[in-house]
């Protein structure tokens, strides 16, 4: 038998970008979503409140993400 072939050789590499995180949503606890479902209504600010800390998550003109405590 030669070394080439159709063996089975692994999973494949998963390609780059957005396909790869699609393909890890759900897995782990990762959730995807658009900053237009996060900023809904004209809204250019969202309050988290994590473990009782408020977090600030603004977008700014130029469409730039800014996470403050």
């Amino acid at each position: 038998m030669s070394g080439g072939g159709s063996e089975a050789r692994g999973p494949s590499p998963q390609p780059s970008g957005e396909s790869e995180a699609r393909g890890r949503a759900g897995v782990g606890g990762v959730r995807r979503m658009t900053s237009n479902e996060l900023f809904t209504n004209g809204a250019v600010e969202l309050q988290i409140d994590h473990r009782g800390v408020l977090y600030r998550l603004k977008q700014t003109s130029l469409g730039k993400l800014i996470l403050t405590k």
